[in-house]
């Protein structure tokens, strides 16, 4: 008999005979399931549609499959039928869902995959400490970045969660972290508690921002604000918040944190005494420095940022918040600037694929919302916008009127393309927009990339900065980049002919 689930804080405690239901076999599903079966626990996977490679894993590690019907009556009659002591739900699971709701209604505890991992964060002992960090955009960059620059200062560190590698994983690997720097989405902040035994307590914590988004996941805007405001909850030495976002610095205002910790703002001014900030082209700190009313630490310079490829106005902002969080956790001004230099952006943001006739194509296909895509395209001066996809529940026309008089023209994309032809159409009359109406995956890009290179002129910037989700019409934002990327290349090389024609048959 297992101990009761306030009991369970422990990789050490009694797990044996717990009877658990994981809802989902993504990443983070499957992860859950391996790290309870490795408990002791007697685990089901209730999953829809799972994937092949790691249902055909499962009886290996001992843990059962059931495959739900998408039937929300049957599945939960199925799910409820276990018994579960507990229910692990993946992010993809909506709190609203039939399943979900019939699960909380019967009264079975519901954990979280990051719940779940920081109750056995103690497997290899000393427990890392934790850096959560969370936000509408940056999120993944500020992530990589802060522990790139923790590595700089010699600390064993490892970036996971919504990043990519779940936290569960992190937390069993045989070589143990330092640091552990947690990127969470609003998703896996929902199912978080903010206290009890499976509350976090990190280290320090970021909210680098918020704007409209996954509004038809949490319901309304408020929900995905307290979502993401659990973030700094119980957070011990650093609250690191935008100075620039007021939503950022109320959730910091508002946290019920452990005494002592202090709010640390960034933002790309001239930073007051808490604040890490820019002063003509350096990235100063003044809050971990014992003279901060008075002096500042020279951190790193613009001319760092831009070989790092962060040099938009979002990426200062990561790097600023970066920079905070690493000194939090106790890294020089060194480290935080030689990070700063070894660091490289990921594919897909803001990411230069070609310069084609003195016309810049770049690749932003990770701006999947609308603060992602205004930052992008404030960058630019001229712009050709390929935009659209699923605007998850978001009305982009203010995108649209707020940006106008830096485009050049606008290809939509995307199955919702009528409401953003109608937003242009209402804001930016007279700005040629074509549509690209392929329905095979396959043409999107093509197509768009020809329309886009009919209305770029000389200096000007192609952006594919799509305001939303890939889904509708790609596996996912990375594979769209790299269809644009092709695309462009194909297009490149087209061009290439142009200027150097083949000889005629006749010619000689």
């Amino acid at each position: 008999m297992a101990a009761p689930l306030d009991q369970l804080t422990s990789w050490r405690a009694d797990w044996r005979g717990l009877n658990v239901v994981v809802l989902g076999l993504g990443v983070t599903g499957f992860a859950a399931a391996d790290t309870l079966a490795e408990l002791g626990a007697r685990v089901t996977v209730a999953a829809r549609t799972p994937d092949a490679e790691r249902a055909r894993i499962l009886p290996v590690i001992g843990v059962d499959l059931v495959e739900l019907s998408g039937d929300d009556a049957n599945d939960a009659d199925v799910v409820l039928a276990l018994g579960a002591d507990l229910a692990i739900v993946s992010p993809g699971f909506t709190p609203e869902q039939p399943l979900i709701r019939a699960i909380q209604a019967a009264g079975i505890p519901m954990w979280g995959d990051i719940e779940l991992a920081w109750r056995v964060r103690d497997k290899v002992e000393p427990a890392a400490e934790w850096i959560t960090i969370t936000g509408t955009n940056g999120k993944t960059t500020t992530t990589q970045l802060t522990a790139t620059m923790l590595a700089e200062a010699g600390r064993r560190v490892a970036p996971c969660g919504n990043i990519g590698v779940p936290v569960l994983d992190a937390v069993r690997d045989p070589a143990g972290f330092d640091v552990l720097v947690v990127e969470l989405s609003s998703f896996q902040l929902h199912w978080l508690p903010t206290e009890g035994p499976g509350a976090l307590s990190p280290l320090a914590s970021a909210c680098l921002n918020l704007a409209e988004d996954h509004y038809d996941w949490h319901g309304s805007p408020d929900a995905y604000a307290a979502a993401k405001a659990k973030v700094y909850a119980n957070t011990r030495l650093a609250c690191v918040y935008n100075r620039r976002d007021e939503a950022t610095m109320r959730m910091v205002e508002q946290a019920d944190v452990v005494e002592g910790c202090r709010a640390i703002g960034f933002s790309s001014d001239t930073p007051g005494p808490s604040d890490v900030g820019l002063v003509d082209d350096l990235l100063v700190d003044r809050a971990f420095l014992d003279e901060r009313h008075t002096t500042a630490l020279e951190l790193a310079s613009l001319a760092d940022l831009a070989a790092a490829g962060l040099q938009t106005p979002h990426g200062l902002a990561n790097a600023l918040a970066a920079s905070a969080l690493a000194r939090a956790a106790g890294a020089s001004p060194v480290a935080v600037r030689d990070g700063l230099r070894a660091f490289r952006v990921d594919h897909h943001r803001t990411e230069v694929v070609a310069q084609i006739d003195e016309v810049v194509w770049v690749d932003d296909s990770k701006a999947t919302n609308a603060h992602a895509a205004a930052s992008s395209l404030t960058a630019y001066r001229s712009v050709v916008w390929i935009v659209g996809g699923l605007a998850k529940g978001v009305d982009l026309a203010p995108l649209v009127a707020a940006h106008r008089d830096r485009l050049r023209a606008a290809v939509l994309i995307g199955a919702e393309r009528a409401s953003l032809a109608e937003a242009f159409a209402r804001h930016a009359p007279g700005l040629p927009v074509s549509e690209v109406d392929a329905r095979e995956t396959d043409r999107v890009m093509p197509d768009a990339v020809r329309l886009a290179a009919r209305f770029a002129q000389p200096g000007d910037t192609v952006l594919l900065a799509p305001a939303a989700a890939s889904m509708d019409q790609f596996d996912d934002y990375a594979d769209r980049g790299r269809r644009f990327a092709d695309a462009v290349r194909q297009h490149g090389e087209g061009a290439a002919d142009d200027e150097h024609p083949a000889p005629s048959r006749d010619a000689g």
